[in-house]
C-alpha cells in the first residue's frame, strides 16, 4: 500500500529544520549547518556511488527508494514571493532535478506545470494537504510520496494525520532561531511507534512508522 513519507528532513538538537528566510544567495537561510554531515551523494541508492557504504548513507539512500510523486511548498522551489514574476526561473536544480517524478508544488498562485528531460515535472497548485495528496497519489502511478518540506509544510501535513513514516536526522548542532518542526504538535509521538540509530558520525537517525 502507497505511503505518504517524509524522508531525510534534518532537524537540530533544539528542534530547527530550516532557516528563518530563503533568498537566492541563501536557498536554507542560516541553517546550513544542518546539513554538514550530508554531500547528498547516496540518496539514489549507495550502488550509484564510488563511496564507502556507511549508516547513515544507507538511512539517506531511502529518500528515493518506492517514491512516485513529490509534495513540496514553495519556498522549497525559490525564493519568490505573491504573484510569480516572469525571470525563468525552474527551480534551484537547474535542467537536472534530482526528483524524476512528478511534483507538485502548494501556492497560492497557480501556474502552468515545468517539464524535465529526466522526467522531473513541477505542477503548481492552490490545495489543501488532504487535496494536494490525493493529487500526488494519483499521479505517483502506485509509488509513494514523499512530503519533501519544508518544515512549516511538514507540520501542516502531520497535524492533519497524513504522514505514515518519517525519517528524520538529528544533528548535533544547535541553530536557536529558525522554523520550528513541532509548533502545535504537542503529544505527536503517541501516534507513531519510534526507532532511533545513532550512528559513529554522532547524527541520530529517528524511524516514526504510523501505528495501526
Amino acid at each position: 500500500m502507497a505511503k505518504a513519507c517524509v524522508n531525510n528532513l534534518f532537524v537540530s538538537l533544539d528542534g530547527f529544520a530550516a532557516g528563518e528566510f530563503v533568498t537566492f544567495d541563501q536557498p536554507i537561510g542560516e541553517a546550513q549547518a544542518l546539513f554538514s554531515y550530508f554531500d547528498g551523494r547516496g540518496i539514489e541508492g549507495v550502488d550509484k556511488v564510488d563511496a564507502p557504504v556507511t549508516a547513515d548513507r544507507a538511512l539517506f539512500a531511502m529518500w528515493g527508494q518506492g517514491i512516485g510523486a513529490e509534495i513540496m511548498g514553495r519556498k522549497k522551489f525559490g525564493p519568490q514571493t505573491g504573484p510569480w514574476p516572469d525571470d525563468g526561473w525552474r527551480g534551484w536544480w537547474g535542467e537536472e532535478p534530482p526528483f524524476k517524478t512528478p511534483c507538485f508544488v502548494l501556492t497560492h498562485h497557480p501556474r502552468e506545470p515545468m517539464e524535465f528531460d529526466n522526467g522531473t515535472s513541477f505542477h503548481f497548485i492552490d490545495a489543501s494537504p488532504a487535496e494536494a495528496l490525493a493529487e500526488a497519489t494519483s499521479a505517483a502511478d502506485g509509488g509513494n510520496v514523499r512530503i519533501g518540506g519544508g518544515p512549516s509544510m511538514v507540520r501542516q501535513f502531520l497535524a492533519d494525520g497524513l504522514v505514515d513514516f518519517m525519517h528524520l536526522v538529528i544533528v548535533p548542532v544547535t541553530l536557536g532561531r529558525g522554523v520550528w518542526l513541532w509548533e502545535g504538535l504537542e503529544g505527536l509521538e503517541k501516534d507513531f511507534t519510534i526507532e532511533s540509530l545513532t550512528t559513529a558520525s554522532g547524527l541520530t537517525h529517528q524511524l516514526w512508522n504510523r501505528r495501526g
